[in-house]
């Protein structure tokens, strides 16, 4: 791939990893404000904690959110040259993308592996959570991972530093 494309698969990977990102950060952003939507797929014990604990639930979520919108916004930053630092927060996003990846694929593939009754968890499972986890949530990190490692891989040897 020349240069030139690989700069531009660069570029469009971070900002699809990007999207993905804020689209996680906005989901736990209008859960933390007391939306309900999809709030079953993030587990029974999560709809519980939101009625024993609210304010310690909306408080943690905002948090959440907040971390995941910066997770989500400093590589595209980054790759335009907007933040100082670039070298530091490339080795953040390559330590991120991994684990992002390991993170969702492990759980996306398990959660599939219990949904297809090939592994019956001791105890039962939350359907509707697993369900979420396995074809949403997990999913999502994934793509966000892959995306960002992409990224990241497509401009190592970009002379414009800091892009990407």
């Amino acid at each position: 791939m020349s240069p030139s494309k690989q700069f531009r698969a660069a570029h469009v990977l971070v900002w699809t990893a990007g999207v993905v990102g804020i689209l996680h950060a906005a989901a736990s952003l209008y859960w933390a404000v007391g939306g309900q939507w999809l709030a079953a797929t993030a587990g029974q014990w999560a709809l519980d904690l939101s009625v024993e604990a609210p304010v310690a639930t909306k408080v943690g979520l905002g948090f959440i959110a907040l971390l995941k919108f910066l997770a989500a916004i400093i590589p595209v930053a980054v790759a335009y040259g907007r933040v100082p630092g670039a070298r530091f927060w490339r080795s953040i996003s390559w330590v991120g993308g991994i684990l992002l990846i390991a993170y969702g694929g492990l759980n996306t593939i398990l959660g599939a592996v219990v949904l297809a009754g090939l592994i019956t968890p001791d105890g039962g499972y939350d359907r509707a959570a697993l369900m979420g986890h396995a074809l949403l949530w997990n999913p999502l990190f994934f793509i966000w991972g892959a995306a960002l490692i992409l990224s990241l891989w497509f401009s190592r040897h970009d002379r414009r530093r800091s892009r990407v």
